[in-house]
Formats: structure tokens, C-alpha cells, sequence
């Protein structure tokens, strides 16, 4: 009887007969899902990543903080992938506190040899590859027990008596407690020792990643030239900031909630040095910046060391007053009326007839290469040193409009602001 070409391909015996052809659908799956994983990367500005692979690269934990399914994980495998460093996850929560400080093991004379902590196999596989990134998950569903486990881990790189080497580097990830499954509020020691990013998606950079094309992630470009001046540029922004305004080396947070993020103390105020070096060296951005110092002593202090490190960048009042014509004005509102507001206190505190002069060929200056409003109060104060035996500038006449032009749109925008309110 002849044989279909179909039936010769099946097998002979009965457990094999389906076998076969769902191994082959089987196979088909795989192959589809390895297409559907498939995906490419493109250099893309993207300020959280950037903020991420700067602490990374200064060796600091980072904590990433978001709402479940927000891409935290993914964000970690990309980064490890990006960098060639081994992954190591390790969810905190299903460990017990042993786990992380050591598990005691008795010798044959503890009296005489004690008895040694013995690391995790996650712990001798990081030292063996001496390098990885260290990802514990699920930071804010962890115990108490556990946190305080944790410290020594994340501060000096210890389990048991095994030392992490130089080469790894530790980044958490946590919901916050309201979207934490049973979570807990992180402890006030184990917060301190971390840099907090809040982790939020963009819906660009997911549209373009789920067609195929995700951000990658890449090291900040340190230049070597520039390593010596970047030191020094941290340590006078942050040790200026702090003899200024000593009451923000250590400050506690008052409510749990905030006690398990970012808040200022030595420790913390030792990163933030740390991060305004590397962020100088790699020519980062404010934003960036921005993000890393307030990740790391809190919104508050964060937001007053910028304004001071901005400061520290102004021209010198008395370069200014010495060449008017040439002075460079910066271009954001706040930083120019600050420098128009140290000029005029550099008049007022040496009153002098070149002095005042050429205060107010600055302020003509910088009429003419911006917004008239931040004119009104530097003119006005200047307008009140002058002396008796002072002729009255020409720049005056042309100033006077402007500044009374900005203080009618004032009133004006008042009297708006005072209507809608009623």
C-alpha cells in the first residue's frame, strides 16, 4: 500500500505522535519571541539616565524610586548591559537579615577560632568576577530586620567577613509605600546612605523603545584636565554653602515619610561633594546636577547649594564697574539681578563719581541685552547714592522709561492678579 509523503515524517510510537509537532509550534514561539526582543539602542538625551550612570560612575548606591511597572528593572538590565557589568538581583524582602550580615558556620573549636560569618553565593560570585552591579529590588517591602541588615552592605560593602570589591556598584530600586506590596517606610540610616532619583517615565522615549529603539546608557566622559579644578570647585561650593548656613550639616527630617528619602548630614553632604566633582568633570547640565544634589541632602538644601554654586559662577562686581563696555551679563533674569544687585552694593559700600557712573553704564548695558524688570530695583537704590555735586548721567532719561514702563506692567498685572481673586 503506498505511504502519504505527510504520514512518513510522523513518528512511529503513540507517545511521539504529538510530540513532535508541539515542539515544532514550540520552536515557532521562540522564534517569535526572540523577534519581539530584538531591539536596538540610540544615544538620546535623557536626564534620569544621565543622573543614574553619574552616581554609578562615582561610586555612590543609588535608590530609584517609581510606581510599579514604571520600568525601574528594565532600566537597571539595560544600564548593566550598557556598562558590560554582570547583573546580580537580589530581592530584600524574601531574605532573612542573616542573608546580608553572614551565616554563622561552627568550626571544630569556636572557643579557640571563633565563629565565622560565611557570605551568600551571590556575595562569592561578585567577588570571584570582581565586577557587577549589585541591584536589590523591592527595597521598601524589606522588614525592618532586614534594613538594618543592610547598612553595613550598602555603606562599607560588607557581608560577613567577604569585602565587595571596587569594582562593583549597588543601586536599589523601591515603590513607594503606598504602592508597596505590605511596604514599609525606609529607616532613617539605611535612606542616608543613598542617592534617591525619583524614577518616572517618558511616554517618547516608551512609544520609541516599544518600536524597537530604547535610550542607551553610557558612562559620563570625564576630562582629565579638568579633575584637579572640578575638586576644587566642589569643595568650595559645598564647604561655602555650609559656613554660610551651618544648621544644614545635620538635619533630621521631623515626619517618617521624609526620614526615608533624602535629608541633609555629613554623610549625605560627602556625596553631594562627590557628585558636584564628577558632574563638573563630565560637563553635565544643571538639571542633572539638579537632580543628583537634591537626590542626595533633600529639595531644600539641594535647591540652596545650586543657588550658591550659581553665585560662586557670577563675574566680580569690581571687574565689572572696572570695564562697563565689555561686561558680559548673564542671561537668566535671576542671575543678572543678583550681579546688578552686587554692583550697586559695591557703589554703595565705596561711593565714587566713576563708580556710580559706570554702575549705571551697566545698567543701560543690560537694558539694552534684556528684560527691563530686573532694572527697577538696582536703579532705584542707585538713583538714591547720588551725590549733591553729581551730575545727573545722560542713561537716566532712557532708563527712567524703562523702569517706570516695567512698574505700570506691575501694577497692571497686580491689579489683574487682585481682580480674579475677589
Amino acid at each position: 500500500m503506498p505511504v502519504h509523503p505527510s504520514e512518513a515524517t510522523l513518528p512511529v510510537t503513540a507517545d511521539h505522535e504529538t510530540a513532535g509537532p508541539e515542539a515544532t509550534r514550540l520552536d515557532v514561539a521562540r522564534r517569535l519571541l526572540d523577534l519581539l526582543a530584538d531591539t536596538t539602542t540610540e544615544p538620546r538625551a535623557d536626564t534620569r539616565l544621565e543622573a543614574l550612570t553619574l552616581a554609578v560612575a562615582a561610586d555612590l548606591p543609588v535608590l530609584l524610586w517609581g510606581e510599579p511597572g514604571i520600568g525601574k528593572t528594565a532600566a537597571l538590565n539595560q544600564l548593566a548591559d550598557a556598562l558590560d557589568l554582570p547583573l546580580t538581583t537580589v530581592i530584600a524582602s524574601v531574605h532573612e537579615p542573616s542573608d546580608f550580615s553572614g551565616l554563622p558556620v561552627v568550626g571544630d573549636d569556636p572557643a579557640r577560632q571563633g565563629v565565622p560569618l560565611a557570605p551568600p553565593d551571590w556575595a562569592v560570585r561578585l567577588v570571584r568576577a570582581g565586577r557587577g552591579l549589585l541591584f536589590l529590588d523591592e527595597l521598601s517591602t524589606a522588614p525592618p530586620a532586614v534594613q538594618a541588615a543592610l547598612l553595613r552592605l550598602v555603606l562599607e560593602r560588607r557581608i560577613g567577613a567577604l569585602r565587595l570589591p571596587p569594582g562593583v556598584r549597588i543601586v536599589a530600586a523601591a515603590n513607594p509605600r503606598s504602592s508597596a506590596a505590605d511596604g514599609w517606610e525606609l529607616s532613617p540610616p539605611l535612606a542616608n546612605r543613598f542617592v534617591h532619583l525619583q524614577w518616572e517615565h517618558d511616554h517618547e522615549v516608551v512609544v520609541r523603545g516599544l518600536g524597537g529603539v530604547w535610550p542607551v546608557a553610557t558612562l559620563p566622559r570625564l576630562e582629565p584636565r579638568a579633575l584637579p579644578e572640578a575638586v576644587a570647585l566642589a569643595r568650595r561650593a559645598v564647604c561655602g554653602l555650609l559656613a554660610a548656613r551651618p544648621e544644614l550639616v545635620h538635619r533630621l527630617p521631623t515626619t517618617e515619610t521624609r526620614r526615608g528619602g533624602a535629608w541633609p548630614s555629613p554623610r549625605s553632604w560627602d556625596m553631594t561633594l562627590r557628585l558636584v566633582a564628577f558632574a563638573t568633570a563630565a560637563g553635565s547640565s544643571r538639571e542633572v546636577l539638579s537632580l543628583l544634589v537634591r537626590g542626595a541632602v533633600g529639595d531644600g538644601p539641594g535647591l540652596e547649594l545650586m543657588a550658591h554654586k550659581e553665585r560662586m559662577d557670577l563675574p566680580d562686581p569690581e571687574d565689572l564697574l572696572a570695564d562697563p563696555a565689555g561686561a558680559v551679563l548673564p542671561e537668566r533674569g535671576d542671575l543678572r539681578q543678583a550681579v546688578l544687585d552686587g554692583v550697586v552694593a559695591a557703589v554703595r559700600n565705596r561711593p565714587e563719581r566713576t563708580r556710580w557712573d559706570a554702575a549705571w553704564a551697566l545698567l543701560v548695558r543690560a537694558l539694552e541685552t534684556g528684560a527691563p524688570d530686573v532694572l527697577v530695583v538696582p536703579a532705584t537704590t542707585l538713583a538714591s547714592l547720588r551725590r549733591e555735586d553729581w551730575d545727573v548721567p545722560e542713561a537716566i532719561e532712557h532708563l527712567a522709561s524703562a523702569v517706570e514702563l516695567s512698574r505700570r506692567a506691575d501694577r497692571a498685572a497686580a491689579r489683574v492678579a487682585a481682580g480674579a481673586g475677589k
